[in-house]
């Protein structure tokens, strides 16, 4: 399960990728847009915003997420609709997309490098696909996390829940895959490095904003007080030495990769 309000809580730094990737997309009216793993709905209700007259569909796989959207949607912008990205179905839309954004989504989908010709050959002549995918797998964060797991009593329990350090591709996949559909591409990769709370007022920074992504299959197993105590305290120990409080904050380095698709406009 999500949370939307713990995954709200650093809405700044995960909203900044987003707009740097929909920086690229060029597309002045198009008229249907869609945003595969749209999450809590506020970055889906910026696409809203900038294309006014475009249909725009929101789509995830999680009620809890859709329901916060729909909460903020209060002038029902957006067509918002349950399904799996694996599983979802570009047909049921009715017609061909002029856009498609996939935000720090797909790294969750074992098999999105397989699922994206599907995608592409769904877009309109002219359309765009935009995808982001954190890249931090390696990180100190996902790296003692699963280390901390490994040496916990439910390790065997958590182990297939946690992130592999392979859950995306290197940037060159997705340049090959884009570019071999026939698409015009651009792809890089960006550190941000990011502050977390300046003010203090967390304990740990890092575990609270993996609490709202990566550390939430550990949640939905260790349901016991004393052995969910017993992980984040070790793991909070070794936070502490990788992520060290500074004058500023805690510097959060997060690498993300961006890929950019432009269909030709006479297929």
């Amino acid at each position: 399960m999500w949370d939307p309000h713990q995954y709200a809580l650093f809405s700044g730094h995960r909203g900044r990728p987003f707009a740097d990737l929909l920086g690229r997309v060029d597309a002045p009216s198009p008229g249907l847009v869609v945003d595969l793993g749209c999450g809590d709905g506020p970055l889906t209700l910026g696409l809203a915003d900038r294309w006014p007259q475009a249909r725009v569909v929101g789509i995830d796989s999680s009620p809890q997420m859709l329901a916060r959207a729909r909460e903020l949607d209060t002038d029902g912008r957006v067509e918002w609709v349950l399904a799996r990205a694996e599983g979802w179905d570009p047909a049921t839309l009715g017609g061909p997309m002029d856009v498609l954004t996939t935000n720090a989504t797909l790294q969750w989908v074992p098999e999105h490098l397989d699922l994206i010709p599907r995608w592409v050959g769904a877009l309109a002549p002219g359309g765009w696909f935009a995808m982001q995918v954190p890249s931090n797998f390696g990180a100190p964060s996902h790296v003692l996390m699963r280390e901390v797991a490994a040496r916990h009593a439910r390790a065997a329990d958590l182990a297939p829940g946690l992130a592999r350090a392979d859950a995306v591709a290197e940037p060159a996949a997705y340049l090959g895959a884009l570019a071999g559909l026939g698409l015009e591409v651009d792809v890089w990769e960006t550190t941000y490095q990011q502050v977390l709370d300046p003010v203090g007022a967390q304990r740990s920074p890092v575990l609270e904003w993996v609490r709202g992504t990566g550390l939430r299959p550990v949640l939905e197993v260790l349901t016991d007080e004393t052995e969910l105590k017993a992980f984040v305290d070790d793991y909070v120990s070794v936070l502490d030495r990788a992520y060290p409080r500074q004058s500023f904050g805690v510097a959060f380095p997060f690498s993300r990769i961006f890929a950019v698709g432009h269909a030709p406009t006479d297929t």
